[in-house]
């Protein structure tokens, strides 16, 4: 048999050639859509509405007086359909664009009437449209949480313009901070589904709506009990179900971070319901329904920023954390400082947001279980970045709600008179009775 030689032309030929089929195989592993996890981010999506309407709508309907029961739903889905027009309008851009020389502070307008978000667009391995749409139910549902602190006496004219105004200087810029490419983000923030985002934004929102729009008429003095506890059960059923949505679909993947996320949500959850209810059997003698359903949102709201980054003993400790936290936070801090948060959207929301992100910076360590902190950070760096991230949410949020309440109180009012008050909402506001009997 006799050898072939080829010529140095020949062998450039060929070398030239695998470079060209190597960078087509290349361009194929560009991302591309994956089935898997746009059904999960579907699906996902479709419980985060969920939790808004019905879950968290139910849960704050049965909380209120009688007489106020369409007044929180009617605000929860007003809210949901005016933040879904902004969003597409600028809110998207806001939060997920490209700012240019201002990215670390906002997204700027580029993508502004949904200019690009195509049936061809890619966000990752899902469509631009199902990212875009997850991401709205959390602009949605944060205004929604709001709702809890000043239900029962502000104008539905006022709710709407604090809310459409709060959601544009707030939501999307903190938003941004920490999921679009943003200061926050790039200094090493850990939130994976919205512990500054969403709650600490709410609660710290909600606080200062009830400072400045003030007290109902006869707080603390006249008793002020829940219309209905098992709307309120139902409700917090629907959020604990939805919920896995909002936490397991952060990770916009169907993977094992996915997977990990939702056995963390369920266990901080029961043990946050069970730490509140313990609390309140030792400390009143008996455990009771609507302190059992608190609790276990106070566990949702604690795992939220820590959902994709802890293992499961984290979450144990990040619920029994919260459930005891929150439950002091709503019963007796209130009462001492006698605000009136009417459906503790504060105690709960604000203080689980902040148990939760802080307690995020110790149970990511690999040795306690989580997913390890980056490459040359130490816990107590990555602690010192947490309260960063906690710190700038709550002062700037608390700066600019303050601003914004104040401004439509001087311009349209805040509040409902007197005797809307008295009458209730349901009727004054709206001309609709939630119960006919």
């Amino acid at each position: 048999m006799i050898a072939r030689k080829f010529s140095p032309t020949l062998y450039t030929l060929i070398a030239l050639s695998l470079m060209l089929f190597s960078g087509v195989a290349g361009a194929d592993e560009a991302p591309k859509l994956d089935a898997g996890d746009t059904a999960w981010m579907l699906t996902s999506t479709a419980l985060v509405l969920f939790m808004t309407i019905p879950g968290l709508s139910l849960f704050y309907a049965g909380m209120v007086r009688s007489k106020n029961v369409l007044s929180v739903m009617m605000q929860c889905f007003a809210i949901t359909g005016l933040v879904t027009v902004i969003w597409v309008l600028y809110g998207y851009s806001m939060a997920f664009g490209d700012g240019g020389s201002m990215q670390s502070w906002y997204g700027g307008f580029s993508k502004a009437f949904f200019a690009g978000v195509g049936v061809d667009a890619l966000s990752g391995t899902i469509p631009e449209t199902v990212f875009s749409m997850f991401q709205l139910t959390f602009a949605i549902i944060t205004p929604a949480l709001i709702v809890g602190a000043f239900a029962e006496r502000m104008k539905f004219s006022a709710m709407l313009w604090f809310m459409g105004i709060w959601v544009t200087l707030v939501y999307f810029p903190i938003c941004h901070w920490v999921w679009g490419g943003g200061w926050l983000g790039d200094l090493g923030a850990l939130d994976f589904a919205g512990g500054t985002v969403v709650h600490i934004n709410a609660g710290i929102a909600g606080l200062v709506a009830a400072l400045v729009i003030g007290s109902r008429k006869g707080y603390p003095k006249t008793a002020m009990m829940p219309n209905s506890v098992v709307l309120t059960i139902v409700g917090a059923g629907m959020l604990w179900v939805g919920w896995f949505g909002f936490n397991a679909g952060s990770e916009l993947a169907a993977d094992g971070t996915a997977g990990m996320a939702m056995a963390v949500t369920q266990i901080a959850t029961a043990a946050a319901a069970l730490s509140w209810m313990f609390c309140e059997w030792l400390l009143h003698g008996k455990p009771g329904a609507l302190g059992i359903a608190s609790g276990a949102v106070a566990g949702l709201v604690a795992i939220t920023p820590a959902s994709g980054f802890v293992g499961p003993m984290g979450a144990l400790v990040i619920g029994i954390a919260a459930g005891v936290a929150c439950y002091f936070a709503a019963t007796k801090l209130k009462r001492a400082l006698k605000y009136d948060d009417s459906l503790d959207a504060f105690g709960v929301h604000a203080i689980g947001g902040i148990v939760g992100a802080l307690l995020t910076g110790v149970f990511v360590a690999a040795s306690l279980g989580g997913a390890g902190l980056a490459e040359g950070v130490s816990m107590g760096q990555q602690l010192w970045v947490q309260f960063i991230a906690v710190s700038a949410t709550v002062v700037y949020d608390a700066i600019a709600t303050f601003i914004i309440l104040k401004i439509i109180d001087a311009v349209i009012g805040l509040r409902v008179t007197e005797e809307e008050e008295t009458q209730g909402l349901d009727i004054s506001l709206h001309d609709e009775r939630g119960y006919d009997m």
